[in-house]
């Protein structure tokens, strides 16, 4: 006979596996996540370079200003909205420059830049900038955040050729 006043028997608890292996992997997740957005981690991070003075070359492609940059994922890039007419300011002493020439930029004014170029405003993505000695304006598109965190109030550029 069995005592009914008797607690009845308790088994040892069930450990969840699935459920905490889905619990780790997510809070895994989180702190990646996390990590990313604080740019902690050493890959898959999108900053913009922090080189002083960058260089790229331009090339015309199909009658535009274009420019490739593999470290940045840029292939043919084109120049648009009034750029292409200030490059051709200043490739103007420069032979066969269509055919490839070093453009140096940066912030920050540097020996022999050529022209300084001013920020304008903001417009789609991208910003407009004006040579300091003229009214001649271009828009910059947003692959200029591959180099600059935020459009530069000022840049300094200086076309050279190739070789």
């Amino acid at each position: 006979m069995t005592d009914e006043s008797t607690p009845a028997e308790t088994s040892a608890p069930r450990t969840h596996w699935g459920r905490l292996s889905f619990l780790v992997l997510g809070l895994v997740l989180i702190a990646l996540g996390i990590a990313w957005q604080l740019r902690l981690l050493p890959f898959g991070n999108s900053l913009p370079r922090q080189n002083a003075i960058m260089v790229i070359a331009p090339y015309k492609h199909q009658g535009t200003w274009v420019f490739d940059d593999s470290s940045a994922g840029l292939v043919q890039e084109p120049f648009v909205a009034g750029v292409p007419e200030m490059i051709d300011v200043i490739v103007k002493d420069i032979p066969d420059a269509d055919q490839g020439f070093r453009l140096i930029f940066s912030s920050n004014p540097f020996p022999d830049y050529q022209k300084k170029l001013v920020w304008l405003r903001g417009d789609r993505g991208g910003n407009y900038y004006r040579f300091a000695d003229s009214d001649m304006e271009g828009w910059i598109c947003p692959a200029m955040f591959q180099y600059y965190e935020k459009a530069p109030p000022e840049l300094y550029v200086k076309a050279e050729p190739m070789n």
